[in-house]
This record gives structure tokens, sequence and C-alpha cells, in this order.
């Protein structure tokens, strides 16, 4: 296997049991480097609806993967956050950039036949105008967020969601995702787990969640995706 690849305990050789024709993504930590974006938007939006005092990223960091008022519910924070955050996110959108490799792996998995999809706890129309702006929309066949679901990760719905819209079945697909709300959607979801390493996310928490296989750097993907029988 792919030096950049570790599967989980017990596995050899391939970690899936059936062939795939397509990978759902998470989004911000997969395929956008964004943390420094989240930061400052976060904090803009504590200082102008909380006030003085610094705002708890590290916290809100450890639920990245959710749908934004869930974390303020979780955390104990206003919904009213939601406003400022996305305003600021919209402003230093320019500011976000794709991790070293993404753009050339997407074109290679179009290359292979496969399909693709974000499931991402972004608002969807937040998601779409990144990935336009990065010049990487074309790369998806559907992108999907939070609000278009009735439940957010870590429940299955965005990426039954996405499997529906592809028009493939749990067994034909992975899910690659940098937090552990991503393993638990996917197994949920019936879906293989992939844990991605080169974001920011804590590692040792994302491995400890189970995923099949995790990867070093983007490019580590194409090891586990073969051309789709059929394909070209």
């Amino acid at each position: 296997m792919h030096s950049g690849i570790s599967l989980a305990p017990g596995l050899t050789g391939s970690p899936f049991t059936h062939p795939k024709r397509a990978v759902v993504f998470d989004l911000d930590g997969v395929i956008v480097d964004s943390f420094a974006v989240m930061r400052e938007a976060f904090s803009l939006a504590y200082a102008e609806i909380v006030g003085d005092g610094a705002a708890p990223f590290e916290e809100y960091e450890r639920h990245l993967g959710r749908y934004f008022p869930d974390i303020m519910r979780i955390m104990g924070l206003p919904l009213e956050m939601e406003g400022p955050f996305v305003r600021e996110s919209y402003r230093l959108a320019g500011q976000v950039r794709l991790f070293p490799g993404v753009a050339p792996l997407l074109r290679e998995l179009r290359e292979r036949g496969f399909r693709t999809a974000i499931a991402t706890g972004k608002a969807g129309d937040r998601a779409r105008h990144l990935l336009d702006t990065l010049g990487v929309l074309p790369y998806f066949d559907h992108v999907l967020g939070s609000d278009e679901v009735a439940h957010a990760k870590p429940a299955p719905d965005i990426v039954l969601r996405a499997l529906e819209l592809l028009r493939v079945r749990p067994e034909e697909a992975m899910m690659i995702g940098d937090a552990v709300t991503d393993i638990g959607a996917a197994r949920a979801a019936g879906v293989d787990a992939v844990a991605a390493l080169w974001g920011e996310s804590d590692a040792a928490d994302l491995l400890a969640s189970g995923p099949d296989a995790s990867l070093r750097q983007p490019a580590d993907l194409l090891a586990l995706c073969p051309a789709v029988a059929g394909a070209g």
C-alpha cells in the first residue's frame, strides 16, 4: 500500500471490500485550508455579539464538521453569532486556499470516471460560492450544505442525500473527512470512511474514531481509486 496511507488495524491490501464509483468529500480541512479565515470570522462575530473577552476558538475548533448553529448550541453561545460569522466569512473568502494537490486530485478522479460530491457543515450557498471562487466547483457533481438536510453531521442525512444524487449505493462510495463527525456520518450511512490528516484537526482523535484508512496528503487518495470499470 502507498506509504501515505494507513489502514485500520487488522487490514492489509485495499481497505474496501467493494469497488468504488464515488467520493464524498468534506470541505473545510479537506478541500480548502480555511482555518485562519474561520478563526478571524469567529473572533469578529464573538466580539460583535458577545462583547469583550477572548473568543473561545479552540473549543469551536473541536466541533468542526458540525453545522454552525449546532456548534453554538453545544457551546452555549448566542445563535445571533451566525449572521456576522457568515458575513465575515464571505468577506474573507478570498483568503481561503485549496490545499496543495487538491486540484490535480480532482482532475484525475474525473479522468478515472469517479462521481464526486461535497457534504459540508457549511451552508450550501456559501460552500458553492467558495468553490466557485476557487475555480473547482465544476469538479463536483453536487455540493450539499448542512442547511439542505434535516439533520447535520454526525447524522447520516447529508451523506445519504449525496449518494442519492450521485446515484450510487453506499458500498460504492467513500467519505473523506477531517473530523470525527465525518467518520460518524459515513459509518451511519454505510459508507467507508477515510480520514484526511493534512489539515489542522486533531489526528489522534480522528484516528481513534476508527476510519477504514487515513491519508497524509490529497494525492494518496488515488491509490484507493483505480479507474471505474467501464469509464472512459
